[in-house]
């Protein structure tokens, strides 16, 4: 045991652990895994299949997110919003960082098997399977289409929250899954842009390192006029109605507006700006397909 870590109290400890899941990404996963659960059915799922599904899929997602901490502390050791994470600080250590995962990928799994399904539980393994290891181990120190490819387990959570509640996961789970898959590369090449010193650094093959900011925005512009495009198809296949096409179209054209403007002259606080907005720009995108779901159900 490190110096560091004895000297901490439990609840700073404790605050380490909780560190490791990366609490803020789990919360959009978690976000984006109830969108699927109350867009399954037209009525409300019950609660308790919605809380279960809920705790084992953040479970999961947290022992995910502690391998991926695991596995790049090194990395994360030469950057500067990384640095001072429990494993490159020397708060926890390897070992205790591996029997945290287990448990908590263990106790998310006997949760979604028991109280949830087998389709949910065999889905959400493989979603931890790519992300911890095939993307964190295989696609990102390997190529600059990393974020791209490894998009699609990021991308999982409403088809896991619809497998949980309707025990499948029919062409409506796949279009959400193709919204938030087309959504990452725009969102997270944003935030790469004002990070590249940090990337160079780490020696990661990121977009911005090895291609050049100009690539790298003209990127971040096509895949959000292909992100406007496949926002689309919840009205086209008939998920959502009238009032969710309009929250599309306004929310796509101010993020097209952000994504033009970076394109057209690279500036930090644009690139932060950009990145923000990616974040409110999905949360409020699921929140309006939700709301238009349970309008047309009370309407008829």
């Amino acid at each position: 045991m490190s110096a560091s870590i004895a000297r901490s109290s439990p609840l700073a400890v404790l605050r380490q652990y909780y560190v490791l899941t990366k609490p803020r990404v789990n919360v959009l996963i978690i976000f984006c895994a109830v969108i699927g659960m109350l867009l399954a059915q037209p009525t409300l799922a019950p609660l308790d299949r919605l809380v279960w599904a809920t705790i084992g899929i953040g479970l999961v997602a947290g022992a995910a997110a502690a391998v991926n901490c695991l596995v790049e502390s090194h990395i994360d050791a030469k950057m500067a919003r990384t640095a001072w994470r429990p494993l490159p600080s020397g708060t926890l250590t390897v070992s205790q960082t591996l029997v945290f995962s287990g448990l908590l990928g263990g106790l998310g799994m006997w949760v979604l098997f028991v109280f949830v399904n087998p389709l949910t539980a065999w889905l959400t393994l493989a979603t931890f399977v790519g992300y911890a290891v095939i993307y964190t181990l295989v696609l990102k120190p390997l190529t600059p289409q990393n974020i791209v490819i490894g998009g699609a387990s990021g991308a999982m959570p409403p088809v896991l929250g619809w497998a949980a509640v309707a025990n499948e996961a029919p062409p409506e789970a796949w279009v959400l899954f193709l919204i938030i898959f087309v959504w990452t590369p725009p969102h997270f090449w944003a935030l790469a842009l004002y990070r590249a010193d940090d990337y160079a650094r780490s020696g990661l093959p990121m977009l911005p390192v090895t291609h050049g900011s100009a690539f790298t925005r003209l990127q971040i512009l096509l895949y959000t006029v292909l992100l406007v495009a496949t926002t689309l198809l919840p009205t086209a296949v008939g998920m959502s109605g009238v009032w969710y096409l309009l929250a599309a179209l306004g929310l796509g054209a101010r993020f097209l507006w952000l994504a033009w403007a970076l394109y057209q002259q690279y500036s930090e606080a644009l690139a932060k700006k950009t990145f923000r907005f990616s974040i409110n720009y999905l949360a409020l995108l699921f929140a309006a397909l939700l709301a238009d779901h349970f309008l047309r159900s009370v309407l008829g």
